[in-house]
């Protein structure tokens, strides 16, 4: 069914439950205020890869809610955050996500506290402000650390956590959020759909589930990555910040299976209280007329390449899920690279509010619909000032240009980022022309950083 045909069934369907609820259409409720649009639930992680969904292939993961978004939704498998400016990636991952745009775009904003380039400014346009002007009730609560205040402030409900680090370690993560989403929905005038913007902070460490999860994980099942390594094989730029400290190095196994153990329950649990959230939703008759997106600022390593961390570009730190579901998206799943601050005007496109001008996002809806099976050509993928990548569909290059050092991965025959093929002489035109597609793209997105390429 097109997108016109749903929202114009969508509107008749409203008036006709109207027209037998009250006899006739209250004078009080506007045409355009009728719900004809469907409502939006926004469910977003923090540091949660790609690859720990049960329904995409992870035989340890138990996710059963976003196991049912996967199976009657689109996944998009190349998801990526662009990196980051700061060591907490989370922060302009986020700010990005809101505001449509690439963090080199405000690195010269100071925001009313803390260093300047450190957040996306407020004034828009921006996701809340879009779906704002697109007649929604907009509502968020999210963790208060390293997230983007100033774009959050534009929901007309904004909430935060009182203590990132308490609920994290409550043993329930994810039901303070979930609470407050379901007392909202249940105390909201249901004149407006909502969009529900809801910032998780799991299963972002410290990980605590209460034992009934941890009980539930298979430590005995519990494997290392295919691409564990015990040390990274050179320094990356990053190797001593706080995240990467919380193991030894060399990393013991046994340390490693536990933290992935403490991942997956917390990722259980979290899992759990989405799932309550959905459950209200459809006891109130809600559920088959919201869109629901679930998605990650970015992933973590938890031992790839034997790192802790997301203070690198390979794919278990830069990647990220991304699932729709709902009205008008059908079941399936593309390869398509598209960013995560793509999401904001796909989801415009989607609900039909106004697409928004002069940003670096780009719907994808048309890969959704199946009109296309490319998104973008290639990814810039960077962090601070040590390391640059560019993704195609069939290979990436990460280059480090302090050490001048770089690696270059078969994305099709070497999924883990394994095999450096850098030194390969057949393989030189190759890395000379992804050099050159990562300069484009650096000009196109203002990052002004010298690559030092030449060496090696």
């Amino acid at each position: 069914m097109s997108r016109q045909l749903l929202r114009i069934t969508a509107d008749i369907m409203a008036v006709v439950g109207l027209f037998l609820v009250f006899g006739a259409i209250p004078t009080r409720i506007k045409a355009e205020s009728l719900p004809g649009k469907p409502n939006v639930l926004f469910l977003f992680a923090d540091d949660m890869r790609a690859d720990t969904i049960a329904a995409l292939g992870d035989k340890v993961a138990k996710t059963p809610t976003l196991d049912s978004l996967v199976n009657r939704g689109f996944t998009m498998k190349n998801a990526y955050c662009m990196g980051g400016n700061s060591g907490a990636v989370c922060t302009p991952s986020r700010n990005m996500m809101l505001s449509g745009n690439a963090y080199f775009r405000w690195k010269n904003f100071q925001p009313p506290q803390g260093p300047k380039g450190m957040w996306s400014p407020g004034d828009g346009p921006n996701f809340p402000i879009s779906m704002n002007q697109g007649g929604y009730e907009t509502f968020h609560h999210g963790k208060r650390g390293n997230t983007a205040p100033l774009i959050q402030a534009k929901f007309e409900h904004s909430k935060y956590l009182e203590n990132d680090d308490k609920e994290r370690k409550s043993g329930e993560p994810g039901r303070e959020i979930a609470d407050s989403a379901i007392d909202f929905l249940k105390t909201r005038s249901p004149q407006k759909p909502f969009f529900m913007y809801l910032a998780f902070g799991n299963p972002h460490d410290p990980r605590v589930a209460d034992q009934k999860y941890l009980d539930q994980i298979d430590r005995s099942k519990v494997e290392l990555p295919g691409n564990f390594l015990p040390q990274h094989p050179f320094d990356n730029g990053e190797l001593v910040i706080r995240d990467e400290q919380l193991a030894p190095t060399p990393r013991p196994p046994d340390e490693i299976r536990n933290q992935w153990h403490a991942y997956y329950a917390v990722q259980m649990a979290f899992d759990f209280h989405m799932g309550r959230i959905l459950d209200h939703l459809k006891a109130s008759g809600q559920l088959d007329r919201t869109l629901i997106i679930f998605s990650a600022d970015q992933g973590i390593a938890l031992g790839s390449h034997g790192l802790l961390g997301k203070q690198n570009l390979y794919d278990h730190s830069m990647k990220s899920p991304l699932i729709f579901a709902g009205p008008g998206v059908s079941k399936g799943q593309s390869e398509a690279l598209v960013y995560l601050f793509d999401i904001y005007p796909t989801v415009c496109d989607l609900v039909g509010a106004q697409l928004p001008k002069g940003i670096d996002g780009k719907s994808f809806v048309k890969v959704m619909e199946g009109g296309a099976t490319d998104h973008r050509e290639a990814l810039l993928l960077a962090y601070r000032d040590i390391q640059r990548a560019v993704v195609t569909r069939h290979d990436k290059l990460i280059h480090y240009p302090k050490s001048k050092t770089t690696q270059l991965f078969n994305r099709k025959t070497d999924p883990l980022e394994l095999k450096n093929l850098f030194s390969d002489p057949d393989e030189f035109d190759k890395w000379n022309d992804l050099f050159r597609k990562m300069e484009d793209l650096q000009r196109q997105f203002g990052d002004l950083l010298p690559l030092n390429a030449h060496g090696n």
